[in-house]
């Protein structure tokens, strides 16, 4: 009966990628990337149509609908290419191969990505979203097709070359300009790059540029860090007051989903109102490191109370009852369960007419509802608050995205209400409001977990204990990493994989050819367990984390030209082996490992790793050198090279009083530049094995003993919590 349900069932069907499901019925004959694919390329001398896309990418869908679902466009598809389906996410390899061709070729890029490959696998044609039809002097996806068919069996030998030539200029392009002979870059990139952000910051509404806005949550934790080594000077406040604002007004605007928690991708103007409605894990995590780390600075529960909420929505809607995290909730969805297509944010928007009927209970001992109270602080209008300019599809005509545009002190008064009767109100809105939405159809979710994804918000959850000192959030740190550990190592070979996924029973299956992990897996799972370990101080962590960099530095390591490869370059059909040389969503994996490695040497006292932080930054000299704000998590590696790292060593009992206290000290102060170790003393211990100091140190009159460090030169030891303030503050 299932099977007759569809008219079109092709071989993705039996894929586990929620993006590859979704064109598991069309008319298209697709094929996932791999060896029976390229193999009847080859056979039968056909092009490949190379489609690249992710679960909750909007144009993928639209190309879906227009092209993919279109028998006649399928069936033209069939007769003349082999045609190949990628999740971006699932092999971000193949993606940079051919997303680099693109942007050197049109001077854009995107998704779909939309790709002609000669058989093998050389790219000759490429762009991103195609109309299926000719439209406004621009050729459609149909006429694309018939053109390349026919160039192809007419001018076969050229374009073969024309493929060759392509990817000896694209090797060529994408080598590194790093300048060896020059040194490792200096402190002037660190002041370079906080320059060009100041120059490119909004004063008032906060964020970097113009519209579309983005959280890039690696320029504020630059910035952070900038503001923790320059914290007596203009340009540290600056760069404080900037982040500060930053993740006000982001969490005030429509981009944070105020009913159900959770940052949306993006806001699609200046204000940060009406935003692009999918929600991304990579996302999630970097911003509760970002907000729970200006709690730390500040002191400010609006910040921490962001963190906290972000956590809620990922433990809730994000999460897989292994622990692991799932990658991504889309955009589109269904306004009614009898509805048949899908609009952008239906899910999350709100007519005047719903709110005031379902917030129409009265503020006890007033003739103010809810609704009012609701309607006037989220910015609620009868006709909508989405301008024509955010709206150009007209999908969100009368619809509210909820705009927290004026502050509770002013709201309160003007309805003749106390503050505390506000905020019990807004309090009881949104608890109202996430009931109701409940009630709607709920938005495409891509379940498949992967390995740096999960790192981030491991690291986030990490922090959070650290900061808050709240087990719930190493406990649930600790289930993830626990299973990384079971889901995504492969024990056997010693390496991380990609990708897991939850199956049918809640059993976590594998794809019968598991992808093995990439740089960015390595290196934000090795972050995230150094975060995990300064939270639980559990060594295990530790050593899982110094096994990886291990592994890491095997598999990617450029011996030649210094740097990590993005791939292991074991795959034969992956063209180009490439360095990721900007932080953009994700930092790179490059930035991530500089930072990691500056962390590992001063755990460690590991000279070798302080020296292959030393090459890889060097390796990457003249991108820091010209572009710095295109690398910010690699200047703030930079920046930890530059400054003397310190150790801040705990003797004492696990759990004791006494050590609890000292250690609440610590995770008091944002210090991104120390690492924190606590010994009982065990000898049998990783650490112990590794560091002989540990050897020498005592507990001081039978307490608790903290020594601060630099390069392991330590200065006297303190028992009491003042003295060990004193001591960090110097």
């Amino acid at each position: 009966m299932a099977a007759s349900a569809h008219p079109f069932t092709n071989r993705l069907s039996k894929e586990r990628s929620p993006y590859l499901l979704q064109h598991a019925h069309n008319p298209v004959d697709w094929y996932p990337w791999g060896e029976e694919a390229f193999e009847k390329a080859k056979k039968e001398n056909k092009m490949i149509f190379l489609s690249v896309g992710y679960s909750t990418c909007h144009w993928c869908h639209v190309m879906e609908r227009e092209s993919f679902e279109n028998a006649d466009i399928g069936k033209l598809m069939n007769e003349h290419f082999v045609n190949i389906k990628v999740d971006r996410e699932e092999r971000p390899d193949v993606d940079r191969v051919y997303m680099t061709f693109v942007q050197a070729t049109s001077g854009g890029g995107g998704w779909p990505m939309s790709v002609w490959l000669t058989p093998d696998l050389k790219p000759v044609v490429g762009a991103t979203y195609f109309p299926p039809h000719d439209k406004y002097g621009r050729p459609g996806f149909g006429t694309i097709l018939t053109m390349l068919a026919r160039q192809w069996q007419e001018q076969r030998d050229q374009i073969n070359q024309k493929g060759t030539l392509i990817i000896d200029a694209l090797t060529r392009a994408t080598q590194l300009q790093g300048s060896s002979e020059g040194g490792l870059p200096g402190q002037d990139i660190v002041d370079k790059c906080y320059q060009r952000l100041a120059e490119s910051y909004d004063d008032e509404y906060g964020g970097f540029g113009d519209a579309p806005k983005f959280p890039q949550p690696v320029l504020l934790s630059f910035l952070l860090r900038y503001h923790s080594c320059h914290k007596e000077t203009a340009d540290g406040k600056k760069a404080l007051d900037m982040c500060l604002h930053s993740l006000r007004m982001m969490a005030r605007g429509g981009v944070y989903d105020h009913v159900s928690q959770g940052f949306h991708r993006y806001s699609t103007d200046r204000v940060w109102h009406v935003p692009h409605f999918e929600k991304m894990l990579y996302d999630q995590g970097q911003l509760v490191s970002a907000y729970i780390t200006a709690y730390q600075i500040t002191r400010d529960e609006f910040f921490s109370d962001v963190a906290k909420e972000i956590i809620d929505y990922v433990c809730r809607d994000l999460t897989d009852e292994s622990g692991g995290f799932y990658s991504a909730e889309d955009a589109d969805s269904l306004p009614t369960h009898d509805a048949t297509e899908k609009k952008e944010g239906a899910f999350c928007v709100w007519t005047m007419a719903e709110i005031t009927e379902i917030l129409s209970d009265k503020i006890e001992g007033t003739d103010v509802t809810l609704s009012d109270v609701f309607c006037k602080h989220f910015y609620i209008r009868e006709n909508g608050n989405v301008g024509f300019e955010q709206d150009p599809h007209k999908e969100l005509v009368n619809q509210n995205v909820l705009l927290n545009q004026t502050d509770i002190g002013i709201t309160a008064p003007e309805l003749g209400i106390t503050t505390e009767q506000a905020e019990a109100a807004i309090k009881k809105g949104k608890e109202l409001l996430h009931e109701a939405r409940k009630e709607r159809p709920r938005p495409h979710l891509d379940n498949k977990m992967l390995a740096s994804w999960n790192g981030l918000m491991i690291s986030g959850l990490s922090k959070t204990a650290q900061v808050l000192g709240d087990s719930q959030y190493l406990e649930r740190a600790v289930k993830a990493a626990t299973f990384v550990q079971d889901n995504l190592f492969d024990a056997g070979k010693g390496c991380l994989l990609r990708s897991a996924y939850p199956g049918p029973g809640g059993d976590i299956e594998q794809i019968p050819n598991p992808i093995e992990g990439f740089i960015d897996d390595y290196a934000f799972i090795i972050a995230s367990l150094l975060d995990l370990y300064e939270a639980s101080y559990d060594q295990r962590w530790l050593e899982f984390a110094v096994t990886l960099q291990e592994k890491q530095d095997q598999l990617f390591w450029d011996h030649e030209a210094s740097g990590y490869f993005s791939a292991t370059g074991n795959d034969s059909s992956v063209l180009l082996r490439l360095k990721e040389d900007q932080d953009g969503a994700e930092p790179s994996g490059n930035s991530v490992s500089a930072n990691n490695l500056v962390r590992l040497a001063s755990l460690l006292n590991h000279e070798g790793w302080k020296q292959k932080a030393e090459q890889l930054l060097t390796a990457f000299s003249g991108r820091l050198n010209s572009i710095p704000m295109a690398l910010p998590e690699m200047v703030s590696g930079l920046m930890a090279l530059h400054t003397t790292p310190q150790q801040i060593i705990i003797k004492g009992e696990p759990g004791s009083a006494d050590t609890e206290a000292l250690l609440r000290v610590v995770h008091s102060y944002h210090l991104p530049h120390k690492v924190l170790i606590l010994t009982d003393g065990d000898e049998e211990s990783f650490l112990h094995k590794r560091l002989d100091l540990l050897k020498s140190l005592v507990m001081k009159d039978g307490k608790a003993t903290a020594y601060v460090c630099e390069d392991y030169q330590c200065q006297l030891p303190v028992t009491m919590e003042e003295e060990l303030r004193d001591t960090l503050q110097k």
